[in-house]
């Protein structure tokens, strides 16, 4: 969520009149794009929010702003807790941020731009003009209020743009060149739950899609010229059986999500507040890969949330196991304030965490290894991002299953297109291959 939202502000800036610039030293405006889902990237953000106005010291003519999740929470404290800071624009204010550069500019300083996350939220349409792949906002908010999450009281109740919008927007981008499309909401499958998306002049859905979020996939890759769409992030209750088979049936859709479990206890999960059990996940995956047997899923997990006992944690474990995971990303248990976990004892020491994230991890990258190596032999279309940021002589990709993939190019491979490669080695997070020649 956070990456789109700053391609659109540097958009915005880029329609303003402002050069994006490619080394931080060389920039006079620099803006930081926060998240408060966990203490740690607020405390990152905080940190380097002082390095930045401290700079200003030698650098009078640099800018600070701050947008997103920190600045909607603290509101007007970020600027006690950041002296120095010339703007900041909450989660659904990101539009307002050329306007709020101009006034500094013209002397002002200590600007803040918050809204009642209770109104119709402005999104912003903007973007840059970044080559073959984009980020397509389509539900805003959460209503989910998991018992460790301050997602709802930061980005506000769930929205749903009107699907005629969003195809507007997804045609404009193919148009200028995108091929992949990747459909953004906190709890993606819930579109359309709790606003109207389509009108009754909007066209059937020609493989009988009633369900608004199994329809706007059959609607979106139907769109001329586009290769790829890709959405996240799930949750298993949007695991229907429609959008099993919109995702088997539609070619564009790309056999991977991403879905959090959090916990493989039942125990927790109800605790979480997550609305699931261990064997409604589970059956998720299963309905999913029955359907997609090459179907790639990723996951996060938290360990060490209050109460997680030695039990919930290897019940954690043996669901990653029997999941089958591709990857997923652990994370300790940190209390966010103002949520129901907050208030509970925090009973699982720091040490003990870090040990459970540890053994999830080492557990990871083997299963991760395993799954990779299970590709070799195996063609993989891939589409072409360009060289290898290790070696130019190599290019990457990434396959449908979003495995990044290492070749040799062809001369007539250009970034953005799609080609065919088979899987000669693989490494825990890494896949590579020779080009086959159509």
């Amino acid at each position: 969520m956070n990456v789109r939202d700053s391609e659109a502000v540097t958009a915005l800036l880029e329609a303003a009149g402002h050069t994006p610039v490619q080394r931080e030293e060389d920039a006079d405006l620099i803006v930081v794009n926060s998240c408060s889902v966990r203490a740690k990237a607020e405390d990152k953000a905080l940190g380097k929010l002082g390095l930045l106005c401290a700079s200003k010291r030698d650098r009078p003519d640099r800018r600070v702003g701050l947008m997103g999740c920190m600045a909607q929470r603290l509101g007007a404290g970020i600027f006690t807790r950041v002296p120095g800071l010339d703007f900041a624009v909450g989660t659904r204010c990101a539009g307002a941020i050329p306007r709020l550069l101009a006034r500094v500019l013209a002397g002002e300083s200590g600007l803040l731009e918050t809204t009642d996350l209770n109104e119709m939220p402005d999104v912003v349409e903007a973007h840059t003009d970044a080559g073959f792949s984009a980020f397509v906002t389509i539900l805003l908010g959460c209503n989910r209020r998991c018992a460790y999450c301050i997602v709802p009281d930061v980005r506000g109740s769930e929205y749903s743009r009107p699907a005629r919008e969003i195809l507007a927007e997804i045609r404009a981008l193919v148009r200028n060149g995108v091929r992949e499309v990747t459909l953004l909401g906190q709890s993606v499958m819930n579109y359309g739950r709790t606003n109207p998306v389509w009108d009754a002049a909007d066209a059937p859905s020609p493989g009988g899609f009633t369900e608004p979020f199994a329809r706007l996939l059959e609607a979106v890759a139907a769109v001329p010229g586009l290769a790829r769409l890709r959405f996240t992030s799930g949750h298993p209750s949007g695991v229907t059986d429609q959008l099993v088979r919109a995702c088997a049936a539609l070619p564009a859709v790309c056999h991977h999500l991403h879905l959090p479990v959090q916990s493989g206890s039942d125990r927790v999960l109800a605790r979480m507040r997550r609305g699931y059990s261990r064997t409604d996940y589970l059956d998720a995956v299963h309905r999913l890969r029955t359907a997609m047997p090459d179907f790639a899923l990723t996951t996060d997990v938290i360990v060490g949330f209050p109460g997680e006992t030695a039990d919930d944690f290897e019940a954690t474990r043996t669901l990653m196991k029997e999941a089958d995971f591709d990857n997923a990303f652990i994370f300790k248990y940190s209390p966010r304030p103002g949520t129901p976990a907050a208030a509970w004892e925090d009973d699982v020491s720091e040490t003990e965490k870090m040990r459970r994230n540890q053994v999830l991890l080492e557990d990871q990258d083997l299963r991760g290894a395993a799954a990779n190596s299970r590709l070799v032999g195996t063609l993989q279309e891939v589409l072409v991002e360009g060289p290898s940021l290790r070696n130019a002589a190599r290019w990457s990709g990434r396959s449908p299953g979003n495995k990044i993939v290492i070749f040799e190019p062809l001369p007539e491979i250009a970034a953005g297109t799609l080609t065919r490669v088979r899987i000669t080695r693989a490494a825990p997070q890494t896949l590579y291959g020779d080009v086959v020649p159509c």
